[in-house]
């Protein structure tokens, strides 16, 4: 047995890595884990009346809980009224910590600066031997004094507070202002520039989950393969046998301009269980297995045989399908016969009938932190007559949330009023608001086309929102966000041409609107339309003036852009219109569009990100990838000629070495050498 000094040693520095590499700021958040949102009626207590974690109700009851503090000396009494009110700030989460171990008072800011107070010093200084009636910073609330329980400042400041490092979140007394200083070594990119790897069309990319260079690859009609993807300039192109798929649903896969197979997801842990999901149409009429529960019905005083504007045959004669596949032989193996996945399904998770024929969105991907399956569901048809987006017993126009791992049985399914096989995460929002049906976790959307979480900060989920007449935005979707559709498009307010569903009043919601978007006024101009595709945070450092921008296009592929988070963490983004072309020596040659350099992509369907986080582009042409930009003759002073592959190093000469990347990295170095030191018998 170790002993006992062996082991505190170990537990310390265990525990310090642990806090060292979770104290890079997140999103602003709520200690609910909900968006924080601009409060309906202003807030009388706390003065949070911009962005705010608090309404009038949190504010009510953080002043009754001061006044029974009975707090009596007036400098005190302000410090502690700043404490109690900071769970208002946005960003509360980090200010309290409710991800490792929920706390009763924030983290105070702790200068390491010996010429400046902090202010937690502060907090000590002036409250240290004031009476505190249920103290927020007793555990059991029955100590009046801090000097009750701490013998010194230094002994308080180490349990409450925290570092005041600029990228770090504390609580100096005010509202949280994060460091507003950008990287200034980070270079604008004159353009992107992109090699074509394969001629093929696919809608949908999947990066293997064993970490290799493999990835998956879906088309609309409803097939899918493993193919192998080679590395950035190698000169070869993508490695797939169209003629040997590894799953094949065009018997079950209804296929037209607004059908097909929408999306493909594997299983967190698919390398082990081979389980494999799709999101596809059917049409009942041409198959047996198709029939479900129409999504017009009474719940949300909606007549099937009463729709207008439906050219289906029959109410609710498509649905949106959610299925569970499983492989043949090993999901791992990398012999030269590939696996296949049975074309029987497993499981039916979810089959909802459509009442229109359009926004059925129908996006599937696990969350990279729970492991649940998130599914995107569009308004159901143009102009959302029915404002199912903002009918929270309607699941058009959400985010929905399941639990695939803990299936109930039939019975429950049934009692529950589920849509197929799964069960309700516990913190899904319907707990906080019981007008929601329990499978959403965000609503108000019209047609979310390609969602992703950035694999640096998992926080960040982005979805790009098709607009309806005027506006195609960028969300960052966040647990029970209202996204405003059809009250609002982007940030204008929506007048319906038609509203048989009734309409929501204005001032009965809190919006979150849009972080990035673009006007149809400012694209396309000659095609008269445009459609956002919603793509990644780039996180390759194959192209490092894009490393850590928000790539999204355009499904008429004239248009793409590069989102910049300024500053960090902050959530506010500046975009500018990306120029992009074809290297000369892709593996593929490209088409031009005529009279131009510009590449012809045809209609820009998705993106994809394999395991180097290297960015893909699946048009209607081909499948393209962006390569170092020197390749198409753009400059980037941060690119150097040994840029050739997708791996992500990071080192303090490369984007890929951000402050939260090389505390990891500095932070794992550290521990493997005490724990080698440890080993070796040091400690």
């Amino acid at each position: 047995m170790a002993p006992a000094h062996l082991m505190m040693n170990i537990f310390f520095y265990v525990t310090l890595f642990q806090l060292l590499i979770n104290s890079a700021v997140s999103l602003p958040l709520c200690t609910n884990s909900n968006a924080p949102v601009t409060p309906k009626t202003p807030l009388v207590f706390c003065s949070y009346n911009g962005s705010s974690c608090c309404d009038s109700t949190d504010d009510s009851n953080i002043r009754k809980q001061f006044e029974s503090m009975n707090v009596s000396q007036p400098a005190c009494a302000s410090v502690i009224k700043s404490i109690l009110c900071s769970r208002c700030d946005p960003f509360s989460a980090e200010l309290f910590t409710i991800k490792t171990v929920a706390r009763q008072v924030p983290i105070l800011c702790n200068s390491t600066v010996s010429s400046t107070n902090s202010y937690c010093e502060t907090v000590w200084d002036t409250c240290q031997n004031v009476s505190i009636k249920s103290s927020p910073f007793s555990p059991s609330n029955s100590s009046n004094k801090l000097t009750d329980i701490w013998q010194s400042r230094s002994d308080f400041c180490n349990v409450i507070g925290g570092s005041s490092a600029n990228d770090s979140v504390c609580f100096d007394g005010e509202k949280v202002s994060l460091n507003n200083t950008t990287n200034s070594t980070k270079s604008i990119p004159t353009g992107m520039c992109l090699e074509k790897i394969a001629n093929g069309s696919y809608l949908d990319m999947v990066a293997h989950t064993d970490g290799s260079s493999r990835a998956f690859f879906s088309n609309q009609k409803g097939q899918v393969w493993l193919a192998s993807i080679p590395e950035v300039g190698s000169g070869r192109g993508l490695e797939l046998d169209e003629s040997n798929p590894f799953l094949d649903l065009t018997d079950e896969v209804h296929f037209d301009t607004q059908f097909g197979l929408m999306s493909i997801a594997l299983h967190p842990n698919f390398a082990q269980n081979g389980r494999f999901f799709a999101s596809f149409n059917c049409d009942k009429t041409q198959t047996p297995s198709c029939a479900g529960r129409c999504a017009c019905n009474s719940d949300v005083n909606c007549d099937p045989s009463k729709l207008v504007g439906s050219t289906a045959s029959q109410p609710c004669q498509y649905q949106s399908v959610v299925a569970e596949y499983t492989t043949n032989g090993t999901a791992s193996s990398r012999a030269s016969v590939i696996p296949t996945a049975s074309p029987v399904e497993v499981r039916r998770i979810f089959t909802m009938g459509l009442p229109f024929t359009t926004h059925h969105a129908g996006q599937i991907l696990f969350g990279p932190n729970d492991g649940y399956l998130y599914y995107t569901m569009g308004d159901g048809g143009e102009g959302d007559p029915y404002n199912f987006a903002q009918n929270k017993k309607s699941l058009f126009g959400k985010i929905m949330r399941f639990d695939v791992d803990n299936i109930p049985s039939e019975s429950e399914i049934a009692s529950l009023g589920l849509w197929g096989n799964y069960s309700i995460p516990r913190d899904n929002p319907y707990t906080e608001d019981k007008d929601l049906q329990p499978e959403i976790w965000a609503l108000g959307l019209t047609n979310p086309w390609r969602c992703s979480f950035d694999s640096e900060r998992p926080s960040y989920f982005m979805c790009g929102d098709v607009g309806q007449n005027e506006y195609e935005e960028v969300n960052m979707i966040t647990k029970n966000g209202n996204y405003g559709w059809r009250a609002y498009e982007g940030t204008s307010i929506y007048t319906p041409d038609s509203s048989p569903g009734g309409n929501t009043s204005i001032s009965s919601i809190n919006p979150i609107f849009p972080v990035m978007g673009y006007k149809h006024t400012d694209v396309n101009k000659n095609e008269g339309s445009a459609s956002i595709a919603g793509g990644f945070f780039y996180r390759s450092t194959t192209d490092p003036c894009l490393y850590g921008s928000y790539i999204y296009g355009d499904l008429y592929a004239h248009n793409m852009w590069a989102g910049v988070e300024t500053p960090e963490n902050s959530g506010n983004f500046t975009t500018s219109n990306v120029t992009f072309g074809c290297a000369k020596d892709s593996p593929v040659p490209c088409d031009l569009v005529p009279g131009s350099e510009l590449p012809a992509l045809g209609y820009l369907f998705s993106f994809g990100q394999d395991n180097n986080k290297d960015v893909y582009l699946l048009a209607s042409s081909g499948v393209y990838r962006i390569v170092p930009p020197s390749r198409c003759g753009y400059t980037c002073a941060q690119e150097t000629r040994t840029v050739g592959s997708g791996s992500n190093p990071s080192s303090p000469s490369s984007p890929g070495g951000s402050s939260a990347n090389m505390l990891r990295g500095s932070c794992m170095s550290l521990l493997l050498l005490l724990l080698l030191f440890i080993g070796l018998g040091y400690y």
